[in-house]
């Protein structure tokens, strides 16, 4: 395969999921950022599940400020690793106190616990703020490689050469590969139906030599 100019190549998936709203299905910035941290390890699905009543009896970050382990527990016991996520989510309250006082900047995200890059770049995404990060879920760590606009398996790596790859403008592409890769290049991809192929690696040097 030709060397793919990246940065042409992607835009059918960015057009695809333009403007599409992550799967946790919060109601403000808030909102997210507790579900961000709690979704880590587990599914959206799950979070979403347990998210009504969490928010019921923690409804804003100053609620959340006073939370303590037997408060907080009971909303979020059937999360996984919910032993840490009851520290995080206590401290982040602590050290925030209200809504107003959320961070927006990656910096700033990060310096909180059980935020990591992957979850700022969403709360950055979905706050309508400019990206300063690429999104690498584990969908992304997959269908990056097999595009092949990145190699590895390490996120920090592929979000690396991804940035590299692509402007800041196109940096919505990492959360553009995570619906594609929970959509269609799942982890047995539906490449009958994939717009992508043409620029597909693994199309194009695995799918196609199967079918001669």
């Amino acid at each position: 395969m030709a060397k793919v100019d990246w940065k042409e190549a992607i835009k059918p998936l960015l057009k695809a999921y333009k403007d599409k709203k992550h799967p946790l299905e919060y109601k403000n910035t808030y909102q997210l950022l507790v579900m961000v941290v709690l979704s880590a390890q587990d599914s959206d699905r799950n979070i979403n599940n347990i998210a009504p009543k969490l928010f019921e009896a923690f409804p804003d970050m100053k609620a959340l400020s006073t939370a303590t382990p037997e408060t907080l527990l009971p909303f979020i016991s059937k999360v996984r690793n919910f032993g840490n996520k009851t520290k995080w989510l206590m401290e982040i309250g602590q050290k925030i106190k209200k809504n107003s006082n959320i961070p927006s900047t990656l910096e700033e995200l990060t310096e909180l616990p059980g935020i990591g890059r992957k979850s700022a770049n969403v709360i950055l995404r979905e706050s309508g703020k400019p990206a300063e990060g690429v999104i690498v879920d584990l969908h992304v760590v997959r269908v990056a490689p097999r595009l092949g606009i990145a190699t590895g398996a390490d996120p920090k790596k592929i979000e690396k050469q991804i940035m590299e790859e692509l402007p800041p403008k196109q940096w919505d592409a990492g959360m553009a590969m995570s619906f594609h890769g929970r959509e269609i290049c799942r982890p047995t991809p539906k490449c009958e139906i994939c717009f992508m192929t043409d620029v597909c690696l693994y199309y194009n040097t695995v799918v196609k030599k199967k079918k001669k």
